[in-house]
């Protein structure tokens, strides 16, 4: 089963969240972080969101980035499911399918011309 990892971060303050696995788990802790230090007040720019295993936030990712984080993730996670870092071999698949898809789809269409 694929583990969405969340990570809050506060850019008044500074500060970063530890990983967790729920959305819940994430609310709760911008909640908790916002009622300590900023009275319940909702920081400016403050980010909550779905992070890679390397700890990046995909909303901030190029689509093809996005693309290879989510299979190295994938691949990452039938060996391991709870530690953070992608195995060497997870982001070559990935790059390797990714590779092999557009060179299929490069094959298919000047085929058909």
């Amino acid at each position: 089963m694929r583990r969405y990892r969340y990570r809050y971060r506060c850019t008044i303050c500074r500060t970063t969240s530890p990983v967790v696995l729920h959305p819940d788990d994430l609310d709760a802790e911008g909640d908790a972080h916002r009622q300590a230090v900023h009275g319940g007040h909702f920081p400016d720019d403050e980010l909550a969101g779905e992070i890679d295993r390397l700890g990046r936030w995909y909303a901030a990712l190029s689509p093809l980035a996005v693309l290879h984080a989510r299979i190295a993730d994938g691949l990452s996670d039938l060996r391991d499911e709870k530690t953070m870092g992608h195995y060497w071999w997870a982001s070559a698949g990935s790059a390797l399918l990714i590779g092999g898809s557009a060179a299929l789809i490069a094959l298919v269409v000047s085929a058909a011309l």
